[in-house]
Order: C-alpha cells, then structure tokens, then sequence
C-alpha cells in the first residue's frame, strides 16, 4: 500500500527492532532514521540506544506534555477532573461552557443488569483470515513463539477497511444500548454492546478522533441515548487518555509497586479454564483463550479482583494478563493492573481497591444461577470464594485500609462478622486449593 503511494520501502525481518536498524545503517550510511515516540518504556529505551529521532506520538487526543501539566497542576489525579477538562478542551458534547443535556455523567442512567426476561444481544461482525494471515500465523508456529490461547478466528480484523467496518457496525448496530449494558455479564453474550474497537485504537488502525466524530454523528441522527453517547465517549476521551497519560507521568518503576506485599503465584484457572468450578471465572477465561479478549467488568470484578482478594502478585497478574489480552499494549495494562486493579500503588490511581465479594457478580451477571458455589454464602464448602476471600481480604489488610476514609464501611461490615475466626479458617482452605486448581 505505501509502494501504491509513491513511498520507497525497504522491508527487513529481524531478531529484533535494533538489530533492523543497525541491518538498515549497513546499507543506508547516513540516513536520518524518524520514528513517533513508541508507546512503551522498554521501546523507547531500546529506540534511545539506537539513536534515532522522534517525533510526537498521534495515537492519542493529548500529548505526554500536556497530559504531564495537567497532572502537576492537580491535588489528586481524580479522572472524572481529567474526563470533563477534555470535554471542555476538545469540545464535545458541549453547550458553551455547559455539558450538552446539564450533566457530565450519565452513570446512574447506565450500568444497568441484565435483563430478566429475553433479550436481543447484538451480533457481532466476522472477520475473515486473508494470506498474510495465515501466512504470519504460519510463522508464528514454525518459530514456536509461545502464543496464550486458541488459533485466531473470525472475531478480530487485520485490515483498515476491517476495522472501519467495525466503527461503522458499532455505530449503526450495537451503539444505542451501549451505556445501560456497559457493565452487564450474561452468559448469553461475550460482548454485549461494547464497541470491541480498543485493538484498532492501539495499533493504529483507527484515531481516536474518527471515532469520536464518527459516535458524536450517529448521536446527532437521534436514536442514541445521550446516556449511552455520553457513556462511550467518555471511555475514548476521558479513560483511554487517562491511563496513556498515567503510564507515561508514573514513570517504568510504577510496574514493580506492590504496596499490599501480594506474592501469591498465578492461579492455575488463569492458564486453564478447567482448574476451577467457580463459574464466572471459567467462563472469562473460556472466552480470553477463544477470543483474546472480555470487556472491562469480567476484567475488573472478576479476574482482577480474584487476583486482588488473592494476594496474587501484581507482577505475575500483569504478565499474564499482557499475554492474554489482544488489546494488552503495556501503557494499557501497567496503570489499570497496579493501580485501577490490584491497588499495587496504595491509592495513586484509584483512592480505594475495587473488592467485593460474589453479590456483585450475581448482581451483573448470571453465572451464579448454575455454579456450585453460593454467593450469598461466606463460610461452608458451597460458600463463594468471592465471598469468603472478601472478607479474608479486608481482615488482613485492616490496619493499611483503616487508614483510607473510604474503607469506613467495608471495615465497619467487618467488626460486625460473628463468624471471622470460621471464615478465616475457610479462607485459608480456599486459598490452598485454588493455589492447586482445584477449587
């Protein structure tokens, strides 16, 4: 495609990024060789050495620099601060100097459950696999790269003009429940109405302002709820913006912080669905080994906060969760893992861990109605790891929290437990068999 436009490419296969370089030198003494600035420390490090010349980074509505003076200017990096600042400095969804409809934020509209009754999920687009990939595929195999997973199918694009199709079926087909389902867990559906678009974003293959101009047309034809426009913009402008420029402001050491001293290895169930019989986590990571992929409350309230009541090490749950997430670029998962996750950071990013125990899961979803293990249980072989790790959890960690204005009623909840001594005894029996997958 570049050759089709006038441009001189010259294609080298290499061990790696450097070593192509200094193959390129060899032939080309003298060039000026220009890249964008790469999107993760050990590249820009690794491009640093190499020394090459770099020019910002587009990828994103807002350069490190100034994502960096907004974020010495704060008391707090609070994102919502950050999320509205956009709004006003990118103009959308504005009125003036007002949010179009009189509110920021549509979350008491959103977020909903899924429905009781039946309900139409939506569709989602297939992608057929071209030569080249089967081609890279093909190599991947030959040179035994260790890959998580299934054989890609047709769920993901390679192409521009798939990814586009994506945008466009998102818009036209998925878009309009978007906000009230954005939290939802059916069984009956892997994605609900999420865009699946953060692949195209990271790599490239879409900008984030097509996106936007593309959801804020298909919001002024009517038919999508303010709260559900409201709802995804804010995921492309405000959150994607947030964690790039949180990744780049905390600097590469922010990746071994560890303020809860978690050492627990990684479960077996995260490498292999069959380890446990808690029903959600099967099923998510049923759908990562198929897919690559699971929206960001599986990620959140149920791989990540097992992880997090755990005790599992951050390091060891960020390294499994860069393998095993096609959207997984490092400035994606560092900041959500140790600081939105796993509260690795002790409260830079997130003022309190996001904890709970299996109601909120049976809340949101419906894994509940056929596991064999009760939510509503803390103690007992048929009671919820959720639920007994959760208050497990707070009890180790009471002093660091009771420190955290607010665990206030987390902590409070605890000193009431008539049963701790029990649960405790449960917890550490749990916490020895899901160490073996067998739990």
């Amino acid at each position: 495609m570049l050759r089709d436009e006038g441009f001189v490419v010259t294609f080298i296969q290499s061990a790696d990024t450097n070593t192509g370089i200094e193959e390129f030198r060899k032939e080309n003494p003298g060039i000026e060789i220009v890249t964008t600035e790469p999107s993760s420390h050990k590249q820009y490090q690794s491009l640093q050495e190499a020394d090459v010349t770099f020019i910002e980074n587009d990828f994103f509505l807002t350069s490190r620099t100034l994502f960096a003076q907004w974020a010495s200017a704060q008391k707090s990096l609070v994102m919502e601060n950050f999320y509205r600042a956009q709004r006003v400095r990118l103009d959308v969804l504005m009125e003036g100097s007002s949010p179009v409809g009189g509110k920021w934020n549509y979350d008491a509209d959103n977020r909903l459950p899924p429905p009781k009754g039946a309900h139409s999920w939506p569709q989602y687009l297939e992608h057929q696999r071209d030569d080249i990939d089967a081609r890279v595929l093909r190599e991947i195999k030959e040179r035994k790269i260790p890959v998580f997973g299934d054989d890609p199918d047709s769920t993901w694009a390679t192409t521009r003009a798939g990814a586009l199709a994506q945008l466009s079926h998102f818009c036209e087909n998925v878009f309009a429940e978007f906000g009230a389902y954005e939290d939802a867990m059916p069984n009956e559906s892997w994605a609900v109405n999420h865009s699946l678009l953060s692949p195209y974003l990271n790599v490239g293959l879409l900008h984030a302002e097509e996106v936007i101009e593309a959801a804020l047309a298909k919001y002024l034809e009517g038919g999508i709820p303010l709260a559900s426009a409201e709802g995804f913009i804010r995921q492309v402008i405000g959150w994607r913006e947030y964690i790039n420029g949180l990744y780049w402001y905390f600097g590469d050491l922010y990746r071994e912080e560890n303020s809860l001293q978690a050492n627990r290895p990684l479960l077996p169930l995260y490498v292999d669905s069959t380890k446990t019989q808690m029903n959600c986590v099967a099923t998510q990571v049923r759908d990562i080994q198929a897919r690559a992929w699971v929206h960001h409350i599986p990620r959140l309230m149920v791989l990540s906060n097992l992880a997090l009541i755990t005790g599992t090490s951050p390091q060891e749950f960020l390294d499994w969760m860069r393998r095993a997430f096609i959207d997984a670029a490092d400035w994606v998962m560092v900041p959500n893992v140790i600081g939105m996750s796993l509260h690795a950071d002790g409260g830079r990013l997130a003022t309190k861990p996001y904890a709970s125990g299996g109601s909120y899961i049976s809340k949101m979803g419906n894994f509940c109605k056929t596991c064999v293990f009760d939510p509503k249980k803390r103690v007992g072989s048929d009671a919820c790891p959720f639920t007994t790790l959760y208050w497990d959890f707070l009890a180790r960690n009471q002093e660091q929290f009771s420190r955290n204005h607010r665990m206030g009623q987390q902590l409070a909840g605890l000193r009431r437990l008539s049963d701790l001594p029990e649960l405790q005894e449960r917890a550490q029996e749990v916490l020895e068999l899901l160490s073996r997958g067998e739990l």
